[in-house]
């Protein structure tokens, strides 16, 4: 399927690198812009519509890891980080900074392809005929404005962060294990690797709960998962 007038900013300070991403994207049909830089990445997001953003982790001066920081204060675009580094630690660090994917170099075409289908779902459906608003208990969600308000009060959620509290509203009061909560919300690539389910449902925890100690609305599993409750 052809992404059409999807604009994707990739971020790396190797030129190969962006030659071949670009490349790959373009013959996919996205609109493609390249930064050798994060600063550069910044000023290009200010002058142009980004939907969808692929940085390196390692550049000099400003990192990936602050570039997703610096984003997140303005933006909810998708992120998606690039890095040659696979432990699990880089990874959650990676993600609480903003990132909505995490992909470990050397990596094949097609899956940075699927990632990225994935993800710009999201960005696609804004352009996308209005949606019922859902009211449930202490939660309700504003579809076409992607907003969501707990107890009457917004909260500001990432792409993800909004994924995820949509399914866990969409299957309230059930046991959801943690593969079936990854393949849902990061698809299959992504069942083996559940530090992004935990990094998310902390996150959420701090911006819906009473109290992210003690939480009353997402409950743990022991062992198995999490179970949704729209109210205490």
């Amino acid at each position: 399927m052809i992404e059409q007038n999807l604009n994707v900013l990739v971020v790396d300070d190797e030129p190969q690198i962006l030659r071949v991403l670009r490349r790959g994207l373009e013959a996919k049909g996205y609109q493609v812009m390249t930064a050798p830089d994060a600063l550069t990445a910044l000023d290009m997001m200010k002058a142009s519509r980004v939907d969808l953003l692929i940085t390196d982790l390692r550049m000099p001066d400003v990192d990936g890891m602050e570039l997703c920081t610096r984003v997140r204060k303005s933006s909810e675009i998708p992120i998606i980080v690039l890095s040659v580094k696979g432990d699990e630690a880089t990874k959650v660090q990676a993600l609480d900074a903003g990132a909505d994917d995490y992909i470990t170099k050397p990596f094949g075409m097609d899956e940075l392809l699927a990632r990225v289908r994935a993800l710009s779902r999201r960005a696609r459906a804004d352009a996308d005929a209005p949606e019922t608003p859902l009211a449930i208990g202490d939660f309700e969600v504003n579809p076409e404005l992607r907003r969501v308000r707990v107890r009457g009060n917004e909260v500001h959620l990432t792409p993800k962060e909004y994924d995820l509290i949509l399914f866990f509203l969409a299957n309230h009061s059930r046991v959801l294990t943690h593969r079936a909560i990854l393949r849902a919300i990061w698809g299959e690539n992504s069942t083996e690797q559940p530090e992004y389910l935990r990094v998310f449902v902390g996150q959420l925890r701090k911006k819906i709960e009473h109290d992210p100690r003690t939480p009353q609305y997402i409950l743990t599993e022991p062992w198995v998962g999490y179970r949704f409750k729209p109210e205490p």
